[in-house]
């Protein structure tokens, strides 16, 4: 029988097990799960025609083996988005996948001996086992696999459609060395002396060639399209318009003055916003490692230079630019011409110059930045004053400066453009130096192109082959994918290594570095549109039909790199012709942390697991007896208080692990766990249990509603329909795009304290109100509202069932109560029709079990009726 046929076939299901008994979310869960699965619950339909479609994702794991609450939350805030959709009538695409390269498995492999692609496997088997038992309706037929050559291969096919675009390059770039181990270390790799994690030798920085995506020319789209972004969170958008970091300014050339060893027409390009200060610089600062180094350093400098660029490669770039640091630097020994005066400017290398930043070259304008103020403070550098705030010439006196002037004022000191407001100085002297071919106007891009060379085995090979005589050449694509070898590490795999050159046949080597982890991840929702195909990357029209997604979720610590690097990929691959949109992810929810109640001892430092502390009122430690800290902190095993979601599962369920971190706290918000609150959805779910239990047990079934025209709706078929169908309208108004789920939950509990008189209802209103309940229960606890959806014979599955709409007729307040007052204090209340008038409203007081227990059958002397509010009935 064919898969696809296999849900038409299946016999009905019955109910896992009786509802005289207590709930029992083992047995409840484990039936549905071994359900879903059998019939392809969750199968990806295909789109008929005219249906919407709905893409709802969350960001894939990384397979380290375990799940942890912040994947718990993330998952169930995107399963409740897909189920819904679902019951909306749309084709849902909810799939899940693994990003399985990566340094993690390198090294497990190498600690315990074991191949890196089969600790990955044992790692998803487990981690796929812990999100079924969570109940999500992921699509598994749809799932990719990072590490799986039917994934890299076209990894590796991107890879050569950019390098094809002219998107693709090398050039040398500064890496951590382990001069021990003869390697190239990640930074995490790197201890906090500097040290390699491994062999314990001192890091130091080389110049090695890497290869780089050129994602820099994307960055005006990649800046001026966050506009397109509503549906993303604002605080990510300024991250990433930071990040991207454009700034206007001038260029401006310093050529060379001789001596120096460079030719005279060569010069040393800066990029200002504050072309306005041209005249107040006094000395130039280049990057350590800026490749003009070389070329300016007089041979009285040579030792003092190569010693400080030495200590600056074992140097972190946060440690160069902290703000508390000494601003260190050594002398070039020559001097570069100042474009406009002609002044000699001395050049210096210093530390809080970054070659990755700007040009890598500042020049140094103490009198009005302060980091230059302090570098040529403790070096004795001449500052000059070129803005003053009236315009006065204010030359630095005996005791100097006390600090950078950096407000707006009027020029001095600058020749031709002295008295100039310096905002319109700006304009003027890159106007200058444009006359004389030194300048000009332009934007710059904090954004750096993207270094996507690791030198590492457990990762994409690159598909290029070096060639003496060709170059770099591409691997032909019937040659895809370049297979990792078993052997470790990849230069030494002489059988993979050596081959010939694909455009000449001349004896030559594979590239072995291998790809950056984010380059997989940089397209792995266009793939899961078209997962099975084993001819192209993907479908055009596939992708096409499905995306962009509409949905994604994940954690705000991606905010800048992987959605940047997806954007990237999307646009790139658009304007190749492969794809119909521009941008990955039309709404983004970038869901809080879980933290958890955490013990440390401040004596000590030692943290103290929540289970070791007796009194959480006074915690103590256990070991010493000594006071500890309580604080709620992100869940980590370091600081020993994580909450294994195995554990909540076996002891409570998923739903109700579902049901806690959907409720605690909104999905943006930080979640603070509390084994009271997971205990008080156990017993809302019990509550539910019994709820419909009762129903039951009055002969209520889901098939049964009667339709009865002759009889008048009573006062509490009118309540009761109001409270389910106020529920169905402020849980849609929840669920629709705003995503307060915990509210929604909320709004489900006072739905059932609203049913708990139900059974005074007519047998039709009862059965809505159950129907509905089951309905709108069904995206949060999906086991349950299953189960209890069968126990009343409901037809098919719940989840296949249409999503709740609000009766405008039962929203309408038709009822009211009043209160009724025995000579001026209150007594009860009665429920009365709301249009009822004075009189209506008198005669139903007088004629109310209260008033005949007060006034004992006597006549009132007087009614005093406030219409809607109350009747005061004076004996």
């Amino acid at each position: 029988m064919p898969v696809s046929d296999v849900k038409t076939f299946l016999p009905d299901h019955g109910p896992a097990q009786s509802l005289q008994d207590p709930y029992s979310p083992t047995r409840v869960e484990a039936h549905w799960q071994q359900h879903w699965q059998a019939c392809g619950q969750h199968r990806t339909p295909e789109p008929q025609h005219g249906q919407d479609t709905f893409y709802a994702l969350s960001m894939f794991p990384y397979p380290s083996g375990s799940l942890h609450m912040g994947h718990v939350r993330n998952y169930v805030i995107t399963d409740v988005v897909a189920r819904v959709q679902r019951m909306k009538g749309k084709a849902v695409l909810h799939p899940m996948g693994w990003d399985a390269f990566g340094l993690p498995a390198e090294n497990a492999a190498i600690a315990h001996s074991v191949e890196p692609g089969r600790w990955t496997e044992q790692n998803i088997a487990q981690m796929r086992r812990q999100l079924d038992a969570l109940g999500l309706s992921l699509d598994w037929e749809r799932e990719v696999t990072t590490c799986q050559p039917d994934y890299y291969r076209w990894t590796q096919w991107i890879f050569l459609e950019l390098f094809a675009a002219g998107l693709v390059y090398q050039k040398e770039a500064a890496v951590n060395w382990d001069p021990v181990d003869q390697t190239v270390l990640a930074n995490e790799q790197v201890d906090s002396q500097g040290r390699s994690w491994r062999s314990g030798a001192l890091v130091e920085r080389r110049l090695l060639r890497q290869w780089f995506l050129g994602i820099t020319h994307y960055a005006k789209d990649l800046l001026e399209d966050l506009k397109l972004l509503d549906g993303w969170p604002e605080r990510v958008r300024t991250m990433q318009a930071n990040w991207i970091g454009r700034s206007t300014g001038t260029r401006v050339l310093f050529p060379f003055m001789p001596p120096g060893n460079g030719q005279n027409t060569a010069a040393v390009d800066v990029f200002t916003t504050r072309p306005d200060t041209l005249f107040g610089v006094t000395y130039m600062v280049l990057a350590p490692e800026h490749p003009l180094v070389d070329d300016l350093t007089q041979p009285e400098q040579q030792i003092a230079v190569a010693a400080f660029r030495d200590e600056m490669a074992r140097t972190s770039a946060m440690e160069r630019t902290a703000e508390d640091r000494p601003k260190r630097g050594v002398p070039l020994g020559s001097h570069v011409r100042h474009p406009l005066s002609g002044e000699p400017i001395p050049v210096w290398i210093a530390d809080y110059v970054l070659l990755d930043y700007g040009s890598g070259a500042v020049m140094g304008v103490p009198a009005h930045d302060s980091r230059d103020f302090d570098f040529a403070q403790r070096h004795g550098l001449p500052i000059t004053v070129v803005i003053t705030p009236d315009g006065q010439d204010s030359p630095v006196g005996e005791g100097g400066l006390d600090e950078a002037f950096c407000d707006d004022g009027i020029l001095v000191n600058s020749g031709e453009f002295n008295g100039l407001p310096n905002q319109e100085a700006k304009s003027r002297i890159t106007a200058a130096l444009a006359a004389q071919q030194l300048g000009e106007k332009t934007t710059t891009y904090r954004l750096r192109d993207w270094l996507v060379s690791r030198q590492r085995y457990w990762g994409c090979p690159i598909p290029i082959i070096h060639c003496p005589d060709c170059g770099a050449v591409p691997v032909p694509q019937d040659q895809l994918p370049v297979e990792l070898p078993r052997d470790l590490p990849l230069a030494k795999a002489k059988a993979w290594l050596e081959v010939k050159c694909p455009s000449c046949g001349t004896p030559a080597q594979r590239e072995t570095d291998t790809m950056d982890t984010f380059m997989c991840s940089s397209w792995y929702f266009l793939r899961y549109a078209d997962a099975t195909n084993a001819q192209e990357a993907f479908q055009r029209a596939k992708v096409d039909r499905w995306l962009p997604v509409n949905q994604y979720v994940g954690g705000v610590e991606h905010a800048i790199l992987h959605l940047l690097y997806s954007r990237f990929f999307t646009k790139a691959l658009a304007d190749r012709g492969l794809l119909g949109f521009r941008e990955p992810f039309q709404r983004l929810l970038t869901q809080g942390m879980v933290q958890s109640i955490t013990y440390r001892n401040p004596r000590t430092g030692k943290y103290v697991a929540p289970g070791r502390v007796q009194d959480p009122e006074q915690p103590l430690d256990p070991d010493d007896g000594q006071p500890l800290e309580a604080f709620f902190e992100k869940m980590s095993k370091s600081k020993l208080n994580g909450v294994d979601p195995a554990s909540v599962v076996a002891q409570y369920g998923a739903d109700t692990a579902r049901m806690f971190v959907l409720f605690k706290a909104p999905p943006e918000k930080d979640l603070e766990w509390s084994d009271t609150d997971v205990e008080g959805q156990f017993r809302f779910l019990q509550r539910l249990w019994r709820l419909v239990a009762g129903f039951r047990q009055r002969g209520g079934r889901l098939d049964s509603i009667q339709s009865n025209t002759t009889t008048e709706p009573s006062a509490m078929d009118h309540q009761i329909r109001r409270c389910v169908h106020t529920a169905i309208q402020a849980i849609e108004e929840d669920l629709d795009g705003a995503y307060q789920f915990n509210t929604a939950v909320s709004e489900l509990m006072k739905l059932a304290n609203g049913l708990g008189a139900m059974d005074k209802a007519s047998d039709g209103v009862q059965v809505e109100a159950m129907d509905t309940l089951l309905r709108l229960l069904a995206p949060f606890a999906p086991h349950l509202a299953e189960e209890l959806w069968r126990q009343l014979d409901g037809p098919g599955s719940v989840h296949s069932q249409s999503w709740p709409q609000p009766d405008p007729e039962a929203l309408k307040q038709k009822l009211r109560d009043v209160v009724i007052q025995i000579q001026g204090k209150t007594r009860g209340t009665m429920t009365v029709p709301s249009t009822a008038s004075r009189e209506a409203l008198e005669r139903l007081a007088c004629d109310s079990d209260i008033a005949q227990r007060w006034l004992k059958g006597a006549t009132p002397r007087r009614v005093i009726v406030v219409p809607g509010r109350l009747v005061n009935l004076v004996p």
